[in-house]
């Protein structure tokens, strides 16, 4: 049996979406509905939301909420209309260590239409251990609780 064909149209898209995103400045977050379509999902471990302007917002929450984020995608499989890609997600937190560039590894799940825009975009990635054992007091905890259950 043959893997499913994967359209050249689709490989574009997916490079171009891959660039939006290792491109992305605060001024981009207007121009996401270039690659979202209209009633798009998005969910990752904080988000569950439909539609370019709700996507929108959690992007421009990101840039409000973080200094310097930005993605660097790490690979991608393209099969048919749909796309996995893993990525390294940096940043640095204003309140504390500032000026620590902090990393949190995942992938994104992307479907996208005939048009090549993102139908569905789910992100996996682990909050406890990517983020929460990042921060001060929530991290000692979940430090703790992970060397507790692996005891």
């Amino acid at each position: 049996m043959q893997p499913p064909y994967t359209a050249p149209a689709t490989e574009e898209a997916v490079t171009r979406i891959i660039a939006f995103f290792e491109n992305l400045s605060p001024a981009d977050v207007a121009t996401i509905g270039r690659f979202y379509a209209p009633q798009a999902r998005f969910k990752d471990p904080f988000n569950e939301v439909v539609g370019v302007p709700a996507i929108q917002g959690i992007f421009a929450h990101m840039f409000e909420a973080l200094e310097q984020p930005r993605f660097v995608v790490t690979g991608r499989v393209v099969q048919g209309q749909q796309c996995f890609l893993t990525w390294d997600f940096l940043f640095a937190f204003k309140d504390f260590h500032k000026g620590v560039t902090q990393t949190v590894r995942g992938a994104s799940h992307l479907v996208l239409d005939a048009q090549g825009q993102v139908t569905l975009h789910r992100d996996y990635w682990d909050a406890a251990e990517e983020l929460y054992e990042k921060l001060p007091v929530v991290g000692a905890l979940m430090r703790w609780l992970k060397k507790r259950a692996n005891s």
